[in-house]
């Protein structure tokens, strides 16, 4: 008889307990099903930046197609004498272009000359220029150019001339697609300064085009100032291109 009491009081108590955790486990259900749902959300999100970045990484794609010109011009080797030996470093700079009128400029640094050259290729494309060619070989008129101590004359010249300079102003004319050209460089001969008085050279160029919209007139209008004949403008005024 003990026992049977033993047993009918004990069942209550455990049915007690049974309750309370019948009734914690729908709660707990519900969290979980909140977090399921959160997770899904999650998942909504992540897939979300995964189309983003694929719309990234097609637009790069794009940009990776395009032929480009890459012209290395310096690599520089800095030294950091710290504890238990030195440390290197390497800067890069790089010259971009198409070929065809457009050309830019980059300056990279790292712990290695690869990623040094790649950082710098980045920027130049990031920094790229349009220059207008004469005929697509070479600059409508003559220019200067200055920065720091560094100064450079590049002048258009006749079909067959070549590119006629030396350093890094060779590198930049062989990216843009000229042909013929001259130039001159005075001054200093660091090859950051001399690139970016080329760049400030080519920065001034403009077509005859772009002066006869700006004016509003006709290219064979500016053409016939120089004395040439009316047919002999209008043909020159058709042969010219951007």
């Amino acid at each position: 008889m003990a026992d049977e009491n033993t047993i009918e009081v004990a069942a209550p108590v455990d049915g007690a307990d049974a309750a309370p955790a019948e009734g914690r486990g729908p709660g707990r259900g519900a969290r979980g099903n909140r977090g399921g749902g959160d997770r899904n959300r999650g998942g909504g999100d992540r897939g979300g930046r995964g189309r983003r970045d694929d719309r990234r990484g097609g637009n790069r794609d794009e940009d990776q197609g395009e032929e480009l010109i890459e012209k290395l011009v310096h690599i520089n080797r800095v030294s950091k004498t710290v504890k238990g030996g030195k440390r290197f470093g390497f800067a890069a700079l790089v010259v971009v272009g198409d070929g065809k009128g457009r050309a830019g400029f980059g300056h990279g640094k790292a712990r290695e000359v690869p990623e040094a050259i790649s950082k710098a290729t980045a920027a130049a494309k990031k920094a790229m220029v349009r220059v207008p060619l004469k005929e697509g070989r070479t600059l409508h008129h003559d220019g200067l150019g200055h920065f720091g101590a560094g100064k450079v004359t590049v002048r258009s010249a006749p079909a067959g001339t070549g590119i006629i300079a030396g350093g890094p102003m060779r590198a930049v004319f062989e990216s843009l697609g000229v042909a013929d050209v001259v130039t001159k460089s005075n001054g200093t001969s660091n090859p950051y300064n001399m690139i970016r008085a080329t760049f400030a050279a080519l920065g001034e160029q403009t077509s005859p085009k772009s002066v006869a919209q700006r004016r509003g007139k006709k290219v064979a209008d500016l053409l016939r100032r120089g004395g040439a004949s009316v047919e002999l403008a209008a043909a020159d005024a058709e042969a010219i291109a951007e």
